[in-house]
């Protein structure tokens, strides 16, 4: 995939609405120096090549009652690994798993997994994660505390 040329001003878009949740065209242009209706335009540009895919809601997750965030590497069997894309649209549909990874190295998979507590985990993990066949070897790491999170790009 060849990378979108951005210029100085596209640049300062992306920081801005990065980092300032909610900025509309209008402040972003009078922080920039631009017109309203010239940093709409490029906005929607950026959102034409596809530099911009959405502006989530960003949720604090204990806040939400989901205070157990794990990491799972999964090794697949050598059979499994035939069915990498099987386990792929498998584990998307699990809602716990914001994150889904594939590896090179010694195992497959790297899952960012929340749920509400430990027991919440091992109700996931026995019902849902393990349940695919292809499946050799699941190690869980439990995050104790974060120390930096960001989806902030450094553009």
């Amino acid at each position: 995939m060849q990378p979108v040329r951005l210029d100085h001003v596209d640049r300062k878009i992306l920081d801005l609405l990065q980092t300032q949740a909610g900025i509309n065209a209008s402040a972003i242009g009078e922080q920039i120096g631009l017109s309203q209706s010239a940093c709409w335009r490029r906005i929607q540009s950026l959102r034409d090549q596809g530099v911009i895919k959405d502006q989530p809601v960003k949720l604090d997750r204990e806040k939400v009652g989901l205070n157990t965030m794990v990491f799972a590497h999964v090794k697949l069997t050598s059979h499994g690994r035939s069915n990498l894309a099987a386990f792929a649209e498998v584990v998307s549909t699990f809602p716990e798993v914001l994150d889904c990874y594939v590896l090179l190295g010694n195992v497959d998979f790297l899952l960012r997994i929340v749920t509400e507590d430990i027991k919440a985990y091992e109700q996931f993990f026995f019902e849902k994660l393990s349940q695919f066949a292809g499946i050799q070897e699941v190690n869980s790491s439990i995050v104790m505390s974060n120390i930096k999170h960001t989806t902030v790009l450094p553009i």
